[in-house]
């Protein structure tokens, strides 16, 4: 009887939570978030293993030192559940979100928003997460769209396309290159020699038939 008690409390899963919270300024506090998700985490019987916060820095910031923290230790395995506030608390952007999203899946981590009612464990939570993969990708394709839309439209209009050449050539040196190819320079002696690209000079010589 005793060892099948002890086995029972052995089979029992403690559930770690690591919290997030983020203010924009530096006179703003996270306490009120902290305590309601520590509240949060109590009644879903979750041990807080940490609490990651960033003071001052906002949604857009393209650094924020505590998720990056987080976002390292997840990679270690640390927590089994990330649990914020609000998806604006913690992602700056769709991708942004979808791809810590992909991140916590691939380590076996659920995320939890508490007052949008989202949790990957739950499969209602699974759908959102479905959803959130295809608009980002539905966005990823538009912006392809639309780059290529521009590049078409810049093409149109005569534009050089791509990184511009190192130097334009004179039609002397191009003179010049054909020759000394001829006489047995190579072409990389010959785009060192004058500041062009290995592709230049090749283009120079196959202009004429006599390379």
């Amino acid at each position: 009887m005793r060892n099948s008690t002890c086995e029972g409390k052995e089979s029992v899963k403690l559930t770690r939570v690591a919290i997030y919270t983020r203010v924009s300024t530096d006179d703003q506090s996270t306490k009120t978030q902290e305590h309601e998700l520590r509240q949060y985490a109590k009644n879903r019987n979750w041990t807080v293993q940490r609490v990651y916060t960033d003071h001052g820095f906002s949604g857009a910031s393209e650094k924020r030192p505590a998720l990056d923290e987080l976002l390292r230790d997840t990679r270690k395995r640390k927590f089994d559940v990330v649990l914020v506030w609000k998806f604006d608390r913690f992602a700056r952007s769709l991708r942004q979100l979808v791809s810590a999203l992909e991140l916590f899946r691939k380590f076996g981590i659920d995320f939890v928003s508490a007052t949008e009612a989202i949790d990957t464990s739950l499969p209602s939570g699974e759908l959102v997460f479905q959803i959130f993969g295809a608009i980002a990708q539905f966005e990823r394709a538009l912006i392809g769209e639309r780059v290529k839309a521009g590049l078409g439209e810049a093409r149109r209009n005569g534009k050089r396309i791509g990184r511009p050449p190192i130097r334009t050539l004179t039609p002397e040196e191009r003179v010049r290159i054909r020759k000394e190819h001829r006489n047995g320079k190579s072409l990389r002696k010959l785009a060192d020699a004058y500041g062009v690209t290995l592709w230049t000079a090749h283009s120079v010589c196959q202009a004429d038939a006599a390379c």
